[in-house]
Formats: structure tokens, C-alpha cells, sequence
């Protein structure tokens, strides 16, 4: 039994995120920050795995192996506290078992509150959250009523304008919410449900801003939550350690290739 475990089976997290692509990565790190114990579940297959070289992504004025970069932002989840599994999800449950959208009890641990999240390889995930990343797939959710799917050529999960879908305590981020196809975009909007999510959780307004010795206290005010104050030897010690870790990232050539479009791989497979 690990220490997630409670003696019920499941692993207990607040936050679980189906789907390890940009969206999903995005909303982990903002989530973790802010002290929420979250999970992602990837298995696999994102598409930005398929980019020969990420070239509009902001912050690389070169481009950026696409790899790469997912590599960065899981790094930079894990640094936050997040933590990671390989597997695919089959169904996300009530724990009770019904299909109902009743928000008593909605803490994790309560009865009948938050989701059971359940995996191919036979693990069993509680959560108070569920953040939906995945690209279009949509059939794990169907033990719950309430997210309403949207047919336009491909499946998406219908939500308001911050993420939030009918059913309490589930949200969907990226292109399962029918963003753009974009990196960025849905980098973005992973970053934007997590803050939502924080915002239901009733934590205070989330800034997450490292500010430099005085910034706040030097007017008297309070640092605002989410917020940290620093001075020059801890900031030249970060900058550091971001320039060292920058250096190791782009020492070398990434390992992994461009992943082909299934219906090229099938096609010559076929020749």
C-alpha cells in the first residue's frame, strides 16, 4: 500500500488530469504550484509529437523540437510536485457508481464525492478534480452524465467559456474543449482551466509571481497569495539554476523523432 493509499484501493490525489499533452502538462504545473496534489495520466500519442520542429511556439525565436518542449514542461510539473503515470484511462466514475451530477459530499474522501478514475493496467485513482486533456478521445467519460459532447467532424467536449463542463468538479482543456490546433493556444487554455479550477476550490485569487525584495512589503502591502518575495542572491541563484538547466536541455540533439501520421505509417506498411 503506498502512501496515496488509504486502505479503499485507490490512489487520492485533488487534482487528476487525463491526457499528457501541452493542455494537460499546462494545467498540472499551475495546479501543483498551488499546492494541489496532482496527477497526470498520458497514454501517450500527443499529437505535437508529430511536429518536425515547433516553430510558432513564443519564447524560442528559432523554434523548438517539439519533444523537447514536452519534456521541459513535464520537468517543470514534476519540479512543482506533480507527479506522473503511463497509462491509458478507461473510465472516469462517481464513487458511488452513479451516473448523477450530486455535489454533496464533493471533497476527496467523501462519500459519494468526487471521481474514480480507472486504467488499462488495473490502477484505481481518486480524485476531487478531473481535468479532461485528452485530443478527442471521449469514451472514458461516458460512466458520467452531464458532459455534453459536441459533433464537429470530431468529438469535443462541450464547456464554458473557463472550461468547466456540466458535470461538478470535471473540466476539459485543449482540443477536447475544441481549441485550436495550436500548441500555444492550448497551453494557454490548460493554464486558464487550472486557475478556474483553483477559483472553484475557493483559494484565493491565484497570481503565482515571483516579485522581486520590497515589490509588496516595501508599500506596506501584504504578499498576495500565490505570490513570493525574493532577494538578489536568491534571484541570481534561480537564474542559475534556469541557465543551467537550459544548457543541459539543449546540449544535444533530443533522442526521440517525429512521430508519422498513422494513415502514412499504415500506407507503407500496405506498399
Amino acid at each position: 500500500m503506498t502512501d496515496r493509499q488509504n486502505g479503499d484501493g485507490n490512489q487520492h490525489y485533488d487534482v487528476l488530469v487525463v491526457g499528457g499533452g501541452v493542455a494537460g502538462r499546462s494545467a498540472a504545473i499551475y495546479t501543483a504550484r498551488n499546492g494541489l496534489e496532482t496527477v497526470i495520466l498520458d497514454a501517450g500519442g500527443s499529437i505535437l509529437r508529430r511536429n518536425a520542429n515547433l516553430e510558432n511556439y513564443p519564447g524560442f525565436p528559432a523554434g523548438v523540437d517539439a519533444r523537447l518542449l514536452l519534456e521541459m514542461m513535464l520537468d517543470q510539473a514534476e519540479r512543482a510536485g506533480c507527479e506522473y503515470r503511463e497509462t491509458e484511462v478507461t473510465r472516469v466514475r462517481r464513487p458511488d457508481g452513479s451516473r448523477g451530477d450530486s455535489t454533496e459530499g464533493s471533497r476527496v474522501g467523501a462519500t459519494g464525492g468526487g471521481f474514480v478514475t480507472e486504467t488499462a493496467d488495473g490502477g484505481r485513482y481518486r480524485s476531487q478534480y478531473v481535468v479532461a486533456a485528452t485530443k478527442n478521445a471521449t469514451d472514458y467519460l461516458e460512466p458520467l452524465d452531464g458532459p455534453e459532447l459536441v459533433d464537429r467532424g470530431k468529438t469535443f467536449v462541450a464547456t464554458d467559456e473557463k472550461g468547466r463542463t456540466g458535470v461538478e468538479g470535471l473540466y476539459a482543456a485543449g482540443r477536447l474543449a475544441g481549441k485550436p490546433h495550436q500548441a500555444i493556444v492550448n497551453a494557454g487554455h490548460g493554464a486558464e482551466v487550472a486557475v478556474t479550477l483553483l477559483e472553484d476550490d475557493d483559494r484565493p485569487f491565484y497570481h503565482d509571481w515571483v516579485a522581486p525584495e520590497g515589490y509588496f512589503t516595501g508599500r506596506g502591502r501584504e504578499v498576495p497569495p500565490g505570490c513570493e518575495e525574493i532577494g538578489d542572491d536568491e534571484r541570481r541563484s534561480r537564474e542559475d539554476d534556469s541557465r543551467s538547466a537550459m544548457q543541459d536541455y539543449f546540449d544535444e540533439s533530443h533522442p526521440d523523432e517525429p512521430e508519422m501520421h498513422p494513415s502514412v505509417e499504415n500506407a507503407e506498411e500496405t506498399d
